[in-house]
């Protein structure tokens, strides 16, 4: 039953891709992201589940699909749903690498409903789990890393969301030696690639998305890897948002264990574009190939997936672990 569940969830982010791939390098970001909400709304409401979005495109008066609170699926297993169906519009539109479909599940109360609010974050591979605090500096964390894994601090790089609120930050970077790669947009895949082997980034931080965050955790928690938060309110009526929603102390640290509960959770990923992780979408006349990642937490299981979708719209699979 898991396993078919996980796979039903791999093809609800299929759909997503396949939607969105078709704008890609159009310039038009949110045609894209709309394509990616109702492809993957569609998708999930097909599915014998009683799923409920608790991270999702917004509150209810923001969001026609998939907000925060919808319940989705024609009954069954009770399961909490966090999902960015197109998390990296910009680099979707204007064909940039490492936009995905991202969602992750688990068991009713297992994933934080976070806020639409800034989380500070800190996230980094299995081999630096140990070694990583989020109350420590930049420095002290770029030394911890490079002590572990042997190598000179001039070797690690740090993957960094190019905003202007980060220029202290990068400034602290740099004069430690270590090398940055920034980002224009996709803060879930700059955290999971620190786990994965021949991205080439080893710590993640920075301040992004506060649902984003809960989908990093998810990811990380089923790797191995180390995630750690702390909520960044913009304005007095975010912390309110907070109080009512996040069932944690939302002034402390969020480890992954309070972003992500217990370990039944599984992440899926589906690129739209080519990147470090996953390759993008690929169209073939009536046909196109996906790449996916999806992680379970519960077998300790990571399968990269090739789906080729014929004119039938059946999927065949080819599975690389």
């Amino acid at each position: 039953m898991r396993n078919t569940r996980i796979v039903e969830m791999l093809e609800v982010t299929e759909q997503a891709a396949l939607a969105a791939g078709r704008w890609m390098g159009k310039g038009e970001k949110d045609a894209a992201d709309q394509a990616a909400v109702a492809a993957m709304r569609q998708a999930l409401g097909e599915l014998d589940i009683d799923g409920e979005v608790v991270i999702g495109e917004g509150e209810r008066d923001e969001a026609p699909m998939l907000y925060i609170g919808e319940k989705v699926g024609k009954g069954g297993e009770a399961i909490d749903i966090a999902v960015d169906p197109l998390e990296g519009t910009n680099l979707t539109a204007y064909g940039q690498p490492n936009s995905l479909a991202v969602l992750a599940f688990g068991p009713r109360g297992t994933l934080l409903n976070a806020p639409d609010t800034y989380m500070l974050k800190l996230a980094g591979g299995p081999q630096v789990a140990d070694v990583l605090d989020i109350d420590a500096s930049p420095a002290e964390n770029i030394e911890a890393v490079a002590e572990t894994m042997g190598r000179p601090k001039e070797d690690i790089v740090v993957c960094i969301l190019e905003r202007e609120r980060h220029e202290e930050l990068i400034q602290q970077v740099r004069d430690t030696g270590a090398r940055i790669r920034l980002i224009s947009d996709g803060d879930v895949h700059g955290a999971v690639a620190t786990a994965i082997e021949g991205t080439g980034i080893h710590l993640y931080m920075g301040i992004g998305g506060a649902p984003e965050g809960v989908l990093a955790a998810a990811a990380m928690r089923c790797l191995g890897g180390f995630f750690m938060g702390r909520f960044r309110f913009r304005s007095d009526e975010e912390r309110e948002r907070a109080e009512h929603m996040a069932a944690c102390d939302i002034d402390g640290v969020l480890t992954m264990d309070s972003l992500v509960s217990g370990n039944e959770s599984a992440f899926i990923a589906t690129g739209v574009t080519d990147g470090e992780m996953l390759r993008g979408v690929k169209y073939f006349g009536a046909g196109a190939r996906t790449h996916s990642v999806a992680m379970d937490c519960s077998t300790g299981t990571i399968r990269f997936i090739e789906t080729v979708y014929h004119t039938t719209g059946e999927p065949f699979w080819v599975r690389r672990d």
